[in-house]
C-alpha cells in the first residue's frame, strides 16, 4: 500500500483540501515553473498521450485535474468537437481560461471546478480521458480512477501521464539529487511557496508505478492497462481502455 503523501503533514485540512491550497498559491508562476523545471520536455510527453487517445477518435474528452489546461490545449489539436477541462484549484482554472481565450479555443475548450471522485458527468458522456501529473494528487486513488472509468464510454482509452523513476545509471542517480535538492531550490525562489516543490518529489517517490499502477487502473475497471516509460524513465505514460 502506497503511502498517502500530503503537502503539509501539520495541516489538519484533508489532502484535497491541502492540494487545491496549494495550486492555488502557485497558479500564477505555475506554468512558468512547469517548463523551466522540466527544461521544455513536458510538451512532447503531451503530445505522445494526446496521440495515444487519437486512437480511438474522440468528439469529446475530459481532461481531469486539467490546471491551468496545458493538456487540454494540445488536445485541440486532434480537432475533438468538446474538452471539458476540471479541477478542484479555481486560481489554476482562472490562468488556464485565460490562456484559452487567447488562444481563440473558447468554444472548443471548456474549464469547470469539479473533483475528480465525484465528476459532475453522466456515464459514458466521454470518448477518452486524459490527466496528467494529477493521480498522484486524488487523496483516494482507487476512487477516482473508478470515476474517471464510470464516464468513459465502453471501448474509450484513457491516457495518464505521471512522474515516475529512472532506474538506470547514471540517470538515476542525477535525477534523484536534482529531485530533492535543485528541484524544491528553485520552486521555492519563484514560486515562493514553501512546501509544492518537496511535496512534489516526495509525492512521486510514493506513488505506485509501473505495473503496480497498471493493476491498479484494472482494478478499477479498465482493460489492458500499459506502461511507457519516457525519457530514460523521468516520466511515465499510461493507457488503458474501457
Amino acid at each position: 500500500m502506497a503511502v498517502n503523501v500530503v503537502p503539509d503533514s501539520k495541516s489538519d485540512l484533508s489532502k484535497k483540501a491541502q492540494v487545491a491550497d496549494m495550486f492555488n498559491n502557485i497558479a500564477a508562476r505555475y506554468d512558468f515553473l512547469n517548463h523551466l523545471l522540466s527544461m521544455g520536455i513536458d510538451k512532447g510527453w503531451r503530445r505522445k498521450a494526446i496521440a495515444e487517445v487519437k486512437e480511438v477518435n474522440p468528439n469529446v474528452i475530459l481532461d481531469v485535474a486539467t490546471g491551468t489546461g496545458d493538456l487540454a490545449i494540445a488536445a485541440s489539436k486532434i480537432k475533438p468537437q468538446h474538452i471539458v477541462g476540471v479541477d478542484i484549484a479555481e486560481q489554476m482554472l482562472e490562468v488556464g481560461r485565460k490562456k484559452i481565450k487567447e488562444k481563440g479555443l473558447d468554444k472548443v475548450i471548456t474549464l469547470q471546478s469539479g473533483d475528480s471522485e465525484a465528476l459532475p458527468f453522466v456515464e459514458g458522456a466521454f470518448d477518452a480521458i486524459t490527466c496528467a501529473y494529477g493521480v498522484r494528487n486524488f487523496e483516494h486513488l482507487e476512487a477516482g480512477l473508478q470515476e474517471m472509468n464510470r464516464v468513459m464510454r465502453a471501448g474509450g482509452k484513457v491516457a495518464i501521464l505521471e512522474f515516475s523513476q529512472p532506474q538506470k545509471f547514471p540517470i538515476k542517480q542525477i535525477y534523484k539529487f536534482y529531485f530533492k535538492y535543485i528541484l524544491p531550490l528553485l520552486g521555492k525562489m519563484v514560486s515562493k511557496h514553501s512546501r509544492a516543490y518537496t511535496y512534489l518529489p516526495e509525492s512521486v517517490m510514493a506513488f505506485p508505478e509501473g505495473k503496480k499502477f497498471c493493476e491498479i487502473l484494472e482494478r478499477c475497471g479498465f482493460k489492458d492497462a500499459k506502461a511507457r516509460p519516457l525519457t530514460f524513465g523521468i516520466t511515465t505514460l499510461y493507457t488503458a481502455y474501457k
